[in-house]
């Protein structure tokens, strides 16, 4: 592989690579044997900077897989550590993913680009550092559904595929997603360092951190107590959008969980049909550690581990700082509860605030339990029922039909108009308000699946583009597209998803 002048129009500024010596492996990327864009995000790349009037497609073929050195990229593989499932593996690192370069994009902010199954890094052990086709087209709709839904994520650059097979439990089409993120500092980053009792280095990613994600703490004297506040307040933030999407990760490891707030790795990842807690969809999540009712609970275990790193920096006396970083951890529920109330409040189309809000919307959930409630579409029926109009009859009825027993449903319909009628909002105000947070479409597992396997098996994108068009605007309800509204069909069958790998 020989190094490539080519003028990409990225603003290079490789800050990890400067700054954090002894953090990562330097390497570069396979070359694949074929390497053929079958996705571009045209937005992003415009956001990034990325030239593509001044690249032939097979040279950014080969740079967004791997195979291609760029002057001034820093392509490195980050170290890290986790917990997973609950136990501890004090190296991780990325064992299947190339930071290709840190970027200014042109609104200034500062982004990593990262290209996910580019080969084996020092990391790999004994995996072959290769990504198959359907999860990273997974990543690549997942992902940018989410952007579209509001909630903070990492995104998706290009799908390529290698032209070459990567064996699982079978031969499979191999290919390389390019990965936008604010940045890959995740908990575990600060886990590997710890666990190796390397303080002065903890020290270092925390000032690092601190200064590329909440530069307004730097210079404080309790600016890593400040640290752990701020990773608490964005994921906290993070959850509860999860929450009132029907949104569930699942594999809630300490090395996914990021420093900046953003979703990351869409492996086992679905959206709920119907309203359960208990839902899980991963296949090796056997005991529901990561089920959807868990998601808060878990981030909060999540955040003592990184407050368990930064134990020596937030105080001298070790019981103080135990003390106060306690404090941090238990603050996370509140502001957890805090925010997913919010955000159901805005569901529920009410803009005062009452103390009874909670009952409110913790009662409508209480009532889809074991109901078999589809939660996307309860949640946007209910801005119908608040109009005035002649046909609110129809569509209550299409709501109560949602439960198997509608008596259930028509206690909490009762007090949630009586609330209303506290409330400022007029009715189209919120009518708008509601449609404005209540997706129409989201990423209905059934037509995931639909679209990564025409591609998978047939080399048929067209599934997947579909789904990309329906996904890009989830609020607004299009003549046509009613096959991407509801929920499977019987046969469909439970659902099971697996780690890409």
């Amino acid at each position: 592989m020989t190094d490539t002048m080519i003028d990409t129009g990225f603003n290079f500024d490789n800050s990890y690579a400067e700054q954090l010596e002894g953090f990562y492996v330097s390497l570069k990327g396979d070359k694949a044997p074929a390497p053929t864009i079958v996705k571009l995000n045209q937005s992003l790349a415009a956001l990034l900077g990325l030239d593509l009037g001044a690249l032939k497609e097979s040279d950014l073929a080969a740079m967004l897989s791997g195979g291609m050195t760029i002057k001034d990229a820093s392509p490195l593989a980050q170290a890290y550590a986790g917990h997973q499932f609950g136990g501890f593996s004090p190296q991780l690192g990325d064992g299947r993913a190339l930071l290709l370069a840190e970027v200014i994009d042109t609104q200034g902010a500062r982004r990593d680009v990262q290209l996910k199954g580019s080969g084996r890094t020092s990391f790999s052990r004994g995996g072959d550092g290769k990504a198959a086709l359907a999860p990273v087209l997974r990543e690549y709709l997942i992902g940018e559904a989410m952007f579209a839904l509001g909630v903070p994520t990492t995104r998706a650059l290009a799908a390529v595929t290698t032209g070459e097979q990567v064996y699982r439990e079978g031969a499979l089409p191999g290919a390389v997603l390019a990965r936008v993120a604010s940045s890959h500092l995740r908990v575990g980053t600060f886990q590997y360092f710890a666990a190796r009792g390397e303080a002065d280095k903890v020290k270092q990613l925390a000032d690092y951190t601190i200064q590329r994600h909440f530069p307004e703490l730097k210079g404080a004297p309790d600016r890593y107590l400040g640290l752990l506040r701020a990773v608490s307040e964005k994921q906290a933030l993070l959850v509860a959008k999860w929450m009132c999407i029907g949104f569930v990760h699942g594999v809630m490891n300490t090395d996914n969980v990021t420093i900046s707030g953003e979703t990351i790795d869409y492996g086992p990842c679905a959206f709920i049909d119907f309203y359960d807690p208990a839902a899980v969809y991963s296949s090796i999540d056997r005991q529901g550690r990561y089920a959807f009712g868990n998601q808060s609970t878990i981030t909060q275990w999540n955040l003592a581990r990184l407050a368990e790193t930064l134990l020596p920096l937030i105080h001298s006396d070790q019981e103080e700082s135990v003390r106060l970083a306690t404090n941090e951890v238990i603050a996370f529920e509140a502001r957890y509860q805090s925010l997913w109330l919010e955000g159901m409040r805005n569901k529920l189309g009410l803009a005062a605030i009452e103390e009874s809000d909670h009952d409110l919307a913790t009662g409508l959930h209480t009532a889809m339990a074991d109901q078999k409630v589809d939660f996307t579409l309860l949640f946007r029926g209910l801005s119908g029922l608040v109009s005035d109009k002649d046909d609110v009859q129809g569509k209550l009825s299409a709501v109560r039909d949602l439960f198997d027993e509608p008596q259930v449903f028509d206690k909490w319909y009762a007090s949630w108009l009586e609330r209303l009628a506290r409330d400022s909002m007029t009715v189209d105000e919120r009518i708008a308000s509601m449609n404005a947070v209540n997706p129409v479409y989201i990423p209905r597992n059934h037509k995931v699946e639909e679209a990564l396997q025409a591609a998978e098996q047939d080399a048929d994108y067209a599934p997947f583009e579909k789904l990309m068009q329906v996904l890009e605007m989830p609020f607004e309800q299009r003549d046509g597209l009613e096959e991407y509204e509801g929920p499977a069909p019987k046969d469909f069958g439970p659902y099971k998803t697996f780690c890409g790998t």
